[in-house]
């Protein structure tokens, strides 16, 4: 079993800086890659940002030059700085991995953590 646990979540005013945090456990092989991804209720999840094990990221189009994911290997954590926030960008967030275990690729979610931005 794999776990994701996401911390960071919270309240901003617009303008405003948060960083989420997002650490996996368990029985892992290799992570091949984690992200963040986020959804609004009623809409779609959408991609935020992925960090490949390369070091490779993407990002949406709606937080390029906001957002900066980077990640700590040794650690098997993923952040998300999340810089001049705007209301559009409140949503529950969720981090996600693609594990490698026992030759096979998984795709795991954390329980995703509310970031709201007041106007």
């Amino acid at each position: 079993q794999v776990q994701l646990v996401e911390s960071g979540g919270g309240l901003v005013q617009a303008g405003g800086s948060l960083r989420l945090s997002c650490a996996a456990s368990g029985s892992i092989d290799v992570i091949n890659a984690m992200g963040w991804y986020r959804q609004v209720s009623g809409n779609q999840r959408e991609l935020v940002a992925l960090i490949r094990s390369g070091g490779s990221a993407n990002y949406g189009d709606s937080v390029k030059g906001r957002f900066t994911i980077s990640s700590d290997n040794a650690k098997n954590t993923v952040l998300l700085q999340m810089n001049s926030l705007k209301p559009e960008d409140t949503a529950v967030y969720y981090c996600s991995a693609n594990i490698g275990r026992r030759g096979y690729n998984f795709q795991y979610w954390g329980e995703g953590t509310q970031v709201t931005v007041s106007s």
